[in-house]
């Protein structure tokens, strides 16, 4: 069975489902949705494929309704660090030895199970454990998730497959190890995708993990894991840890074999680790190699050539799609004066038709932020702007905790490009806008690259070719992800690669070859056919 160079062939993404009314997958969503709602669910550390309950536990919640629990968590204590770190190096040698073509038929029978049969099941969990819409919930846990397994084993296949040149008289090889040790995976909130990917990649290219979860995402990312199991996933692959993130961190980054970290997360903790890591540099095995994606101040940019119609399409959905809590999610916008007065009357009135509540209702596209934490740190950036002399709310600025954490769509405008709001990533509903004469394009192009100190997506919009070409170069490092004529979010895997360089990370382009390359230690392998048998060279003679 393993005598057979095996190559997987290119996948096609996974078809989006629309769910229109009356529609099977509808039908089957909200009966899944309605199941969700009505239980509660008990969630455990999984650890060397063994569930174990600490006693110490916390609440999931809905964000559209916080005081509507849907799960009880265990948290991780010092010891479960430690199980989860021994049974993570306990199962690599296994692991690791396995042929790489089965770890990937594990992954693409993941890849299965969630578009055949847990799909509605994913999506439910996603929508009413992290407050996203029917669309955002089904881009994220079904489809992303679906190709960040299936186009990742293409891309190991391609990886494998790349070799060194051989002479007659030797045979040269690659062997693409894995880390020496476990790897660190830290997901976020926002991504039920994310949460998935920075496992498997990892697990894909044969080494295993410790993975903390963030709290607000565990009712998905707890069916995550058990999808992986029945996959066919081995016990301590991947070991579920939920739990302090700082506990977790204290213990994982000072011990010897810790190989590398994958992160998506803020700004403050990856440098944090970083730091952490920097400290603990002559304790480790192998420098620890550090993967992250940290956040975005995520631009649009408006030639006076725009169509404002296309450009205020692109402000309400990148600004406002899942509450703006994505690291791609537009948050400052640059618009010509010649076409902010159409561009404004076309973004208002959209605005005035989006409906904000409960994920339950699907005509309602604008739902909760994640928690109180975020609420209160939006919120709080608002009331500051109401006081400002500097700028102006001209749609939105108000929000309700008392149910569940909404927030309206809103709009700033500021005279001042450099405005707090322009400046600072506030992962939530909120947009900047800085109105710029026609006659300063060039001018303000600088103004956008060195504003943030981010440089994760962002776009122009302009029917010129000669501008757009002109900003795409000014904006080269403003943005690892650039769109033209389009909103800055939305990456496909396979089709755009995602990830940002400055205080957005380390740019390893997740969805494509370049993120799994990070995961191995490559070794040379030179074998001599016939070995020389003397010292002597010619010119010796």
């Amino acid at each position: 069975m393993n005598n057979a160079i095996y190559n997987f062939r290119e996948p096609k993404n996974e078809p989006v489902l629309l769910y229109k009314p009356g529609s099977g997958e509808r039908r089957l969503l909200e009966e899944e949705l309605k199941a969700q709602k009505n239980q509660i669910i008990d969630i455990p550390l999984i650890i060397g494929g063994k569930e174990i309950r600490t006693g110490k536990t916390g609440k999931v919640v809905m964000p559209s309704d916080h005081q509507h629990v849907l799960a009880t968590y265990h948290i991780a204590t010092e010891k479960e660090v430690s199980l989860a770190i021994n049974a993570a190096l306990d199962a690599k040698c296994e692991w690791m030895n396995l042929s790489w073509m089965e770890r990937a038929a594990i992954m693409a029978k993941a890849a299965e199970l969630i578009s055949k049969r847990y799909r509605y099941r994913i999506n439910a969990a996603t929508m009413l454990g992290q407050g996203k819409n029917v669309m955002q919930a089904e881009i994220d846990a079904a489809c992303e998730v679906i190709d960040y397994l299936r186009f990742n084993i293409f891309f190991a296949s391609l990886i494998y497959r790349e070799q060194p040149i051989s002479e007659s008289e030797n045979i040269n090889r690659l062997e693409y190890r894995p880390l020496e040790g476990f790897v660190f995976t830290v997901t976020p909130f926002n991504f039920t995708a994310i949460a998935s990917n920075l496992n498997t990649s990892v697990a894909l290219m044969g080494n295993t993990t410790v993975w903390k979860p963030a709290t607000t995402s565990l009712l998905s990312n707890y069916y995550l894991m058990k999808i992986f199991e029945e996959a066919g996933l081995p016990a301590g692959v991947i070991n579920f840890l939920p739990g302090s993130g700082a506990l977790i961190s204290s213990i994982v980054l000072k011990h010897k074999d810790l190989a590398g970290i994958h992160f998506t997360g803020s700004n403050s903790t990856f440098n944090s680790m970083w730091k952490q890591v920097a400290d603990n540099l002559s304790a480790y095995k192998s420098y620890p190699k550090l993967v992250g994606e940290t956040g975005g101040k995520d631009f649009i940019f408006a030639h006076q050539s725009a169509n404002p119609l296309e450009l205020a399409t692109a402000i309400v959905r990148g600004s406002f799609e899942y509450q703006g809590q994505k690291c791609s999610a537009a948050s400052r916008a640059y618009i010509p004066k010649s076409i902010w007065k159409e561009t404004k009357f076309q973004m208002m009135k959209m605005i005035s038709e989006i409906k904000v509540g409960d994920v339950i209702d699907f005509k309602n596209p604008v739902n909760a932020v994640i928690d109180e934490i975020s609420f209160d740190k939006i919120m709080s950036y608002l009331d500051k702007v109401k006081s400002s002399g500097e700028a102006k709310i001209i749609a939105g600025g108000t929000g309700d905790k008392s149910k569940g954490f909404f927030i309206d769509p809103t709009v700033i405008v500021t005279d001042n490009p450099h405005y707090f709001t322009m400046e600072e990533e506030i992962f939530g509903p909120v947009m900047t806008i800085y109105i710029y004469s026609d006659d300063r394009f060039e001018e303000t192009l600088k103004l956008c690259d060195e504003t943030s100190p981010y440089g994760l997506t962002g776009s122009i919009f302009s029917n010129d070719k000669y501008a757009m070409i002109k900003a795409c170069r000014a904006l080269r490092y403003a943005a690892g992800n650039f769109y033209i004529n389009d909103k800055p979010t939305g990456a496909m895997v396979g089709q755009q690669p995602f990830g940002g360089a400055r205080a957005s990370g380390t740019n390893d382009k997740a969805g494509s070859h370049l993120n799994l390359l990070r995961w191995v230690s490559p070794r040379t392998i030179k074998e001599t056919l016939i070995p020389a048998t003397g010292f002597k060279y010619p010119f010796m003679e």
